[in-house]
């Protein structure tokens, strides 16, 4: 079973994440989108997507630094190991709250907005749940073994265990001896990454980097003063 969990399924995980998201590109490019749903309400969306996209960036880049960047090179930076712990608590423990607080507004407004509930497909209700588990199960970690139970450094099991498995030298046997949370933290997260590309969360692929480097958009007024020898015209003629 552990070879399964933690041997096989990363890479089923990948297999789908990759493929799906090429299948979704090729198949269904109009559908790739958030299907943003602001005309229906923006009050509560103009509080609750910039907090969880706040928290939810916090926590990629919490994962990106304990899980990728190993111990050897914090401490070579003059990072011991109590200001790491007390640091990533810290911010691991806004960063969840943040995110959740957030889903749970987005949620509510959802649920309290007709329109906004009428448009949520089948797709979008599981993404939502196995979402919040997993963002549940990450705090949970965080307040659990790394707050109450004492600092658990899981930079010697859950982090080689990932950085093996993109090297392709899989260790199933670190996995299996994290705590239970830590393992279900990362089984949810598993699923939702293969779900990924499924899902409306394949926007996030999409960032519109190009937007910084576009040219500017030149509008120009109508003045009674014209070039040319046409006759000016209503728009809508």
């Amino acid at each position: 079973m552990n070879l399964l969990l933690w041997g096989a399924a990363p890479y089923v995980t990948i297999a789908l994440l990759v493929a799906g998201t090429i299948w979704r590109y090729r198949h269904d490019k109009f559908g790739w989108t958030s299907r943003s749903s602001q005309l229906h309400e923006s009050k509560l969306l103009k509080v609750a997507s910039p907090v969880f996209h706040f928290g939810l960036l916090m926590v990629v880049g919490g994962h990106v630094l304990g899980l990728l960047v190993p111990e050897g090179m914090t401490e070579f930076f003059g990072i011991d190991e109590e200001t790491y712990h007390v640091v990533s608590l810290a911010a691991g423990t806004v960063a969840g709250f943040a995110a959740i607080g957030g889903l749970a507004l987005l949620l509510w407004r959802r649920l309290r907005t007709p329109a906004v509930r009428q448009s949520t497909s089948r797709s979008d209700r599981y993404m939502y749940l196995v979402l919040a588990l997993a963002l549940i199960a990450g705090l949970a970690t965080t307040l659990i073994d790394n707050g109450f139970r004492g600092p658990y450094d899981y930079r010697l099991t859950v982090g080689p265990w990932f950085r093996g498995i993109l090297l392709l030298h899989p260790q199933p046997s670190l996995m299996a001896n994290a705590p239970i949370d830590y393992q279900l933290h990362t089984g949810l997260g598993m699923l939702l990454f293969a779900l990924w590309p499924f899902s409306r969360l394949v926007h996030a692929f999409s960032a519109p980097i190009q937007y910084l480097t576009r040219p500017y958009v030149v509008y120009r007024s109508r003045e009674r003063e014209r070039v040319g020898t046409r006759t000016p015209r209503r728009g809508w003629e």
